[in-house]
């Protein structure tokens, strides 16, 4: 028997979950309002992502779809930039649609966590956004996995596999688009929007789709992380996903990214680069969300 509309649970991660909807069922709108997606986009643009970054090379970044963006070829390492937050990953493929890329178990990153030692996770909502942090290596953990930008688009798919490598569910992670820099340590920069939905891998065409922090998201308003109205707009992101991605089941969800293997060489773990914008980021900190 499934699960009735509306039942919650925690996510591998920690964070609470409730299932909002099937594949190929009606869509209860998350949004207060009817926002277009370049709408809501431009509502999420106006925070400052010069100042989130702290990275100099953001300023020479272009959009991913504009002429003049850097191209990233097959096996090349890059950075994928979430301000206080980034991974390692290696390219598998670069085009018009957008960049393809896979994250080995055990690859190095770096993560803004509490300053006293906690996980992020342990941090009571209340809270999460107001205690000092800093910036600390850790690893990807679990199995590698495909990650996938569609060009323009506000989220990224990211393709889950179990320990024993059978598909376990696509994570669609809502951020802003894009942006690309070239050059000795190759980047993409974006923001992470906080909410995120989960697609289950089992009951083909009829999936499970669970919002993941919708209770963050609220969090993250009330301790000035964002507006309300940039909270909306996130809502809004997550509606048009469903719509445009999840409903349709659309690319990257209907090209087997679940089911791709790496060659070896493409599956060891990945390094930071000793660049200087990595030891920079490093050494970022703050004695709250909003600084830092």
């Amino acid at each position: 028997m499934r699960l009735p509309i509306g039942s919650t649970d925690v996510s591998a991660s920690g964070g609470t979950a409730t299932l909002a909807g099937r594949r190929g069922e009606p869509w209860q709108r998350l949004a207060s309002q009817q926002m277009s997606l370049s709408q809501a986009v431009a509502v999420l643009h106006e925070m400052d992502q010069e100042a989130f970054h702290a990275d100099p090379s953001f300023r020479e970044s272009l959009p991913a779809g504009s002429s003049g963006a850097a191209r990233f070829a097959p096996g090349q390492q890059i950075l994928w930039r979430y301000g206080r937050f980034i991974d390692t990953a290696r390219v598998i493929r670069d085009d018009a649609r957008g960049l393809v890329v896979w994250i080995p178990s055990g690859s190095a990153r770096l993560e803004s966590m509490p300053a006293d030692g906690r996980q992020t996770r342990d941090v009571p909502l209340d809270a999460r956004f107001s205690v000092p942090w800093v910036v600390r290596e850790s690893t990807w953990r679990g199995p590698g996995i495909v990650r996938v930008a569609p060009t323009g688009r506000p989220w990224s798919v990211w393709f889950f596999r179990d320990p024993e490598g059978s598909p376990a569910g696509a994570y669609v992670n809502l951020e802003l688009p894009h942006r690309r820099v070239g050059g000795e340590t190759g980047a993409v920069f974006t923001r992470d929007l906080v909410l995120d939905l989960w697609i289950d891998a089992e009951h083909a065409g009829s999936e499970d789709v669970w919002l993941k922090d919708g209770d963050e998201l609220g969090a993250a308003v009330t301790q000035g992380r964002f507006t309300e109205a940039q909270a909306d707009a996130v809502r809004a992101v997550a509606d048009h996903a469903v719509d445009e991605l999840i409903m349709n089941g659309s690319w990257p969800l209907n090209e087997g990214w679940a089911e791709w293997s790496p060659r070896p060489a493409m599956d060891v773990p990945l390094r930071l680069p000793e660049h200087d914008s990595v030891q920079a980021a490093r050494r970022r900190s703050g004695r709250t969300s909003l600084e830092g």
